[in-house]
Order: structure tokens, then C-alpha cells, then sequence
């Protein structure tokens, strides 16, 4: 039985997909450096920013990918509450898990301040118990660190969890850390490449998480 469900964050429960591109277009444009593709980025997408930039851009030194992430969230910041919103039903099926005692938390790669701004945003940070961000670890997903370390702050099994993500880290982590995991077919990247992680299962809308869990599904529009 499912007890507990963690959940990503950005492109899973919270569409992040426009700022994230909008803020390396700033970063881009700030330098004057030709702008990057969509395309380029759209690999790294749900790894952290130093490493986004040190592929993407090909800086070497932490001066200047700290440069860059400053560039980045000044503009992400600004403009947060104006492009981010929550995918379509994710939070009625968060009140719905609640409703019977599945007990909720987030593991991203963010920043703990974003993902507070963006939780309370589109009203889901009464549903999650824990969060464990970036800024609490000292190894990121796919390493299995903040998926255990979610565990732990919740005092949970890996038996009876589930982690829902929408890039390999996620569900690399979910694997190592014991925990089954669960893909969405609604992120940006590839089924391909989501499937090659072999994930123990796969949900086009994120009101199919109910029956695996076991609850109720609710009503659809």
C-alpha cells in the first residue's frame, strides 16, 4: 500500500517550463552572446543550474556560471508569478490523496526559496509535509541523497512510497533510493528517454495517480 507520495517539481506538478526558458534567454541576452535554442536546453532541463550553464554555455569557472545564475534568477524572480501555474489537476488530486491519508513531500533540484514561491503560488504548500531542495543536500538528484533524506524527514519506508517525476533524475533517484517511480507524460523531455529509466509506471494525466495509489479517482471534467 502507498503512504507516502513525493512528488518533483517543476514539470511535474508545477508548469515552470516558459520561466525556466524565459530566465536563460535573459542570461543569454544580459552577456550578448548568441541566444541558445529551446532545443539545447531542453535536455538538461531538471538538473541544477550550475551544471545547465556549464554544458549549455561552456563556462568553466565557478566566477563566471555564478555570474550566469545570478543573470538567471534575476529575471526569474521578476517574473515568477506571472508564468508559473500549476499543471491541471494536480492539486485536486493532492486534496484527494490527502483526503485519505497519503502523506505528501517535494524533492527538487531548485532552490528552497523558489519552491516555496512557487508551492504557495498555485496553492499546494498545504499539502506537502517536507521539502527537500537543493539547498539541502550535498549531492542532487539522480543521486538518491534527497529522496532518502525525504524519507527520513517524514519517517517513512521506501516500500510504501512513491516518487513522481518528469526527467531521469528523477526517476534514477526514486530507483536508487528503493522507492518506485513514477513518469509523466507531460514533460518536455522524450518518452525515450524517460522510458529507458525504466520507470514502474507511466501516467498521461496525473489523475491516473489515484488508482495507483488506490484511492477513488476524482471526477473528471
Amino acid at each position: 500500500m502507498i503512504r507516502t507520495v513525493l512528488f518533483d517539481l517543476d514539470g511535474t506538478i508545477l508548469d515552470t517550463n516558459e520561466l525556466i526558458f524565459r530566465s536563460f534567454e535573459h542570461a543569454w541576452e544580459r552577456k550578448g552572446w548568441p541566444m541558445v535554442t529551446r532545443e539545447r536546453l531542453t535536455p538538461y532541463m531538471g538538473g541544477k543550474l550550475h551544471d545547465m550553464f556549464r554544458e549549455t554555455a561552456g563556462v568553466t569557472t565557478d566566477e563566471e556560471v555564478e555570474e550566469l545564475i545570478g543573470l538567471y534568477r534575476e529575471y526569474n524572480w521578476a517574473h515568477h508569478d506571472e508564468l508559473v501555474q500549476g499543471f491541471p489537476h494536480a492539486r485536486e488530486v493532492m486534496a484527494a490523496l490527502r483526503a485519505v491519508g497519503v502523506r505528501m513531500g517535494v524533492v527538487t533540484t531548485k532552490i528552497r526559496k523558489t519552491s516555496e514561491m512557487g508551492l504557495a503560488l498555485c496553492g499546494m504548500a498545504e499539502f506537502i509535509e517536507t521539502i527537500v531542495s537543493l539547498d539541502d543536500v550535498e549531492h542532487a538528484k539522480p543521486h538518491p541523497e534527497p529522496v532518502l533524506k525525504a524519507l527520513a524527514a517524514m519517517g517513512v519506508d521506501a516500500e510504501t512510497a512513491l516518487m513522481v517525476g518528469d526527467s531521469s533524475g528523477d526517476l534514477l533517484a526514486a530507483r536508487a533510493a528503493g522507492v518506485r517511480s513514477v513518469a509523466v507524460g507531460w514533460s518536455i523531455k522524450s518518452k525515450e528517454d524517460l522510458m529507458r529509466c525504466e520507470p514502474d509506471y507511466w501516467i498521461d494525466d496525473i489523475r491516473e495517480l489515484l488508482a495507483i495509489v488506490g484511492v477513488a479517482e476524482v471526477e473528471r471534467e
